[in-house]
């Protein structure tokens, strides 16, 4: 076996073996189910579909490079705004969260799309 893969895997033992340690912390176990359920759930009934169809688009529209990029920026983004974008409203201390950020993450995306798409068409209009 490759050194990297057994390096690899022993890094992932290592992690699973920390969250499983960390379960026993927990307070309320059946909420720890119920979220890792509806991720589970989310995953397989909307993130893995909409993940195909852009790669089946992506594939036959020819903007594989591009596409690419933007969805791993607006992954990276989502991943860093979702635990604010779960749980909307004041906070106790105003200056903990001081902006607007469901609205900031949506620009952001926006963004990453208007970009994406400029540099995607001047790369075809250089190619002409």
């Amino acid at each position: 076996m490759n050194a990297l893969r057994v390096t690899t895997a022993a890094a992932g033992l290592a992690l699973m073996g920390v969250g499983v340690s960390l379960l026993g912390d927990v307070r309320d176990p059946m909420g720890v189910l119920l979220w890792l359920g509806g991720a589970v759930v989310l995953h397989d009934a909307l993130i893995a579909p909409l993940v195909l169809l852009v790669g089946l688009v992506v594939v036959r529209g020819g903007a594989r490079g591009p596409v690419r990029g933007a969805l791993l920026v607006a992954g990276a983004l989502t991943a860093v705004a979702l635990p604010v974008l779960l749980r909307p409203g004041r906070t106790a201390n105003p200056s903990v969260l001081p902006l607007d950020y469901p609205r900031n993450w949506l620009i952001a995306l926006a963004a990453v799309a208007v970009l994406t798409g400029v540099w995607f068409g001047g790369r075809r209009y250089r190619s002409d």
